[in-house]
């Protein structure tokens, strides 16, 4: 049996928390919420840290299609092991954030994709008949999408 190529493996198992022999899928938004932090806290300014993550979710969104769809060739149909797609998603409800000293926002948009990606509402389910990667990361930018308008109608109701 041949193994999956170490850059592909790398990325879609979201740099190995995928391996995670627990919620695999929350290790993986874990990750990518430690990573949202450490650069948001460095960048201090709001504009800059929503910049720098929607390059983030541009780049990995393309590598987790051609990384996922490569890995479900070795692992399986969307494998569990495959987390890029969460951290996908996590970055993108972070868009929300005001910026990166916001605990109680983090945690909200955290909490927020976790929810939509598990319970899959509001048409998140369709997105994973989609074929190969687009099917493993669609219904997680989705569900991203879904927290992220969440965490932002809240900011405006709030402000």
């Amino acid at each position: 049996m041949t193994k999956i190529p170490v850059f592909h493996q790398v990325i879609a198992s979201g740099f190995g928390s995928g391996y995670c022999p627990i919620a695999p899928g929350t290790a993986g938004a874990c990750l990518a919420t430690l990573i949202w932090w450490g650069y948001a806290t460095i960048l201090t300014n709001a504009y800059s840290t929503f910049l720098c993550t929607l390059i983030i979710v541009f780049i990995f969104t393309i590598l987790g299609i051609w990384s996922s769809g490569i890995a479900e060739k070795y692992w399986g149909k969307d494998p569990s092991r495959v987390v890029i797609d969460e951290m996908v998603g996590t970055w993108i409800a972070l868009l929300a954030v005001p910026n990166g000293q916001a605990w109680g926002y983090m945690l909200a948009a955290f909490i927020l994709f976790r929810f939509f990606d598990i319970l899959k509402p509001l048409g998140i389910r369709k997105m994973e008949k989609l074929p190969g990667g687009y099917g493993i990361m669609a219904d997680d930018i989705l569900s991203g999408i879904y927290g992220l308008i969440v965490l932002y109608a809240f900011r405006l109701i709030s402000a």
